[in-house]
């Protein structure tokens, strides 16, 4: 048996929290935002690329700030807390999608850099320390990798 929690909300109350949840300018990446400009780092916020990471750093370093809940992370243990069917699903597709756009824009010769909310929320000079090593790579450097970077 799982150990699922029930819903308090009503299927139409849920919906609207759901719907409230901001896809850009929300709390993280203003703070992502913030600590780039603190440290004088160049970048564009929301650029218009392939995935819509969330900043684009000079000259090819792609930055998303996740939800954990909305990127699925800890799957195995978040699908065992989900019903079946629309969250389950609606997140596994985000997991996948991820992934497609990890693989394209590195092949595009991106770097690929993931944050984790939480990682913002409580690190966030960490995060930067990330994005000035990876800034000091190449491009080659970046396609040579085997993996995307995911804090």
């Amino acid at each position: 048996m799982t150990n699922r929690m029930p819903d308090i909300f009503t299927r139409e109350k849920r919906s609207k929290i759901m719907a409230k949840i901001r896809s850009q300018g929300s709390k993280m990446e203003m703070e992502m935002k913030e600590a780039l400009e603190e440290n004088k780092i160049d970048f564009e916020y929301q650029p218009k690329l392939f995935g819509k990471p969330d900043f684009l750093v000079r000259p090819k370093i792609v930055i998303f700030c996740d939800s954990s809940f909305w990127h699925g992370r800890n799957w195995r243990k978040l699908k065992r807390q989900l019903k079946k069917g629309y969250w389950q699903d609606h997140i596994r597709k985000n997991i996948k999608r991820d992934a497609l756009v990890n693989e394209t824009l590195r092949n595009q010769g991106y770097a690929v850099l993931r944050f984790w909310d939480d990682e913002i929320r409580k690190n966030i000079g960490w995060c930067v320390k990330q994005i000035k090593e990876t800034s000091l790579l190449t491009s080659a450097d970046f396609r040579a990798r085997s993996q995307i970077v995911r804090f």
